[in-house]
C-alpha cells in the first residue's frame, strides 16, 4: 500500500495539510489568507503567523476527514522547513513535531522549493532527468533535475522574482493583490506596444528589477502628463517581456543539456501566456512540457507530502531538532 504521509505547509499565507500515499492525494485542505492581506497590498508576516495558528487544527481535521483515516494510520509526518516567513514556518513545524512525538513516528523536513518541483509528479507521468523552471512570488530558479533527489541549480534571479515583479507592477497599476492573475487576465485583451526591456544575462540567471523599473517609469510618464493609459496594453507589454526571458533561458538550458522535458512549477506556472509560449516552443523543438493543476501550483501541502516521501525513502527521517530556515536554498546544490 505504501506509507501514508501527513504533510503540513505554512511557509507564507496558505495553511495547508494533506494526506498522501505515494503520489496519490487522499486528502487536501487549504486555508488561504489572500482576502486578509489584500487590503495591505501584500503579506503581513505577523498577521500571517497568527492566522496559521488559528487555522492549523481545523485544516488538519478537514484533510483527515477527506482521507477517511485516523491518526494511527499515519506512518510519516512531513513539514516545510523553508524557505518562507519564519513565524509562519514555526507554526507548521511545531504542529508536525508534536504529531511525530505523540504518534511516535518519523518526521521529515522538506524544502519548499523542492516541493514545488515535486508538484509535477502528482498528476503527470514525469521522471527525471529534466529541466525544472520554478517561478513564484519569492523565487525564480532554473534547475537540472538529475534524479528524484539530485538536482543542479543552473540559474536564479539576482533581484526580484518573476511573481514578485507581477505583484509590484499590479500594485502600481492599482490592481488588487495578488497582481499576477489580474495582469494575466488583462493581458489577454492588450497589445505589446511599449517594447519593455528583455534582460538576458550571461549564463542562466534572471533579473526582473530593470523591467519593473521601466514599467513604473512608463506609468509615471502618463501620470505626469495627466493622461490615461490602457491597463490592458501595459499588462501585455510587461507580461510579454517576462515570458520572453523565461522561455528563452529555459530552452537555452534544454539545448545545452540535451534534455527533452521541461517541468514548470510555482504560482506563476499557472500563467496562461507562459503555458502557451512554452507549449509552442516545446512543440517546435520536440520537448515535452509539464505543469501542475492550479491547486498544486500555489503553496499546498500535497507537494510537500510527495517530496517528503521521496526524501524519506532516500535519506530517512529528520532529527526532531531541525529548525525553521527562512532562507533555505537548494541544499548542497545551492550556488
Amino acid at each position: 500500500m505504501g506509507e501514508i504521509v501527513l504533510a503540513i505547509e505554512t511557509s507564507c499565507d496558505e495553511t495547508s495539510v494533506a494526506v498522501v500515499r505515494d503520489k496519490k492525494i487522499l486528502g487536501l485542505s487549504i486555508s488561504s489568507q489572500i482576502d486578509i492581506h489584500r487590503e495591505f497590498g501584500g503579506v503581513v508576516p505577523e498577521i500571517a503567523s497568527r492566522k496559521h495558528i488559528e487555522a492549523i487544527l481545523p485544516v488538519m481535521d478537514d484533510a483527515m476527514e477527506q482521507a477517511d483515516i485516523s491518526f494511527k494510520d499515519i506512518d510519516l509526518v512531513a513539514a516545510t522547513q523553508g524557505p518562507g516567513l519564519i513565524g509562519a514556518l514555526l507554526v507548521g513545524i511545531s504542529a508536525a513535531k508534536s504529531l511525530a512525538i505523540a504518534l511516535d513516528i518519523p518526521i521529515v523536513a522538506v524544502n519548499h522549493m523542492k516541493g514545488h518541483i515535486a508538484a509535477n509528479y502528482i498528476e503527470n507521468d514525469l521522471e527525471p532527468p529534466y529541466v525544472a523552471l520554478v517561478v513564484s512570488g519569492g523565487h525564480t530558479y532554473l534547475i537540472e533535475v538529475l534524479s528524484y533527489t539530485e538536482m543542479k541549480l543552473r540559474g536564479r534571479t539576482r533581484d526580484d522574482a518573476a511573481g514578485e515583479a507581477y505583484d509590484k507592477i499590479g500594485r502600481r497599476m492599482g490592481l488588487p493583490y495578488p497582481g499576477g492573475p489580474v495582469i494575466d487576465r488583462l493581458a489577454k485583451n492588450g497589445k505589446d506596444i511599449y517594447n519593455f526591456p528583455r534582460v538576458i544575462m550571461d549564463g542562466y540567471d534572471f533579473s526582473f528589477s530593470g523591467l519593473k523599473t521601466a514599467v513604473i517609469n512608463k506609468i509615471h510618464e502618463f501620470e505626469q502628463r495627466g493622461e490615461d493609459f490602457s491597463k490592458e496594453d501595459m499588462a501585455t507589454s510587461f507580461q510579454e517581456a517576462v515570458v520572453d526571458v523565461l522561455v528563452e533561458k529555459t530552452f537555452q538550458l534544454i539545448d545545452e543539456s540535451k534534455l527533452d522535458k521541461v517541468a514548470i512549477s510555482g504560482g506563476v506556472s499557472a500563467n496562461s501566456r507562459l503555458q502557451e509560449r512554452m507549449k509552442e516552443v516545446g512543440k517546435e523543438k520536440g520537448v515535452q512540457i509539464f505543469f501542475p493543476s492550479p491547486i498544486y501550483s500555489t503553496d499546498n501541502a500535497a507537494m510537500i507530502g510527495v517530496e517528503g516521501l521521496l526524501k524519506y525513502k532516500a535519506e530517512g527521517g529528520s532529527d526532531l531538532s531541525f529548525r525553521a530556515m527562512p532562507n533555505l536554498g537548494l541544499g548542497d546544490y545551492e550556488k
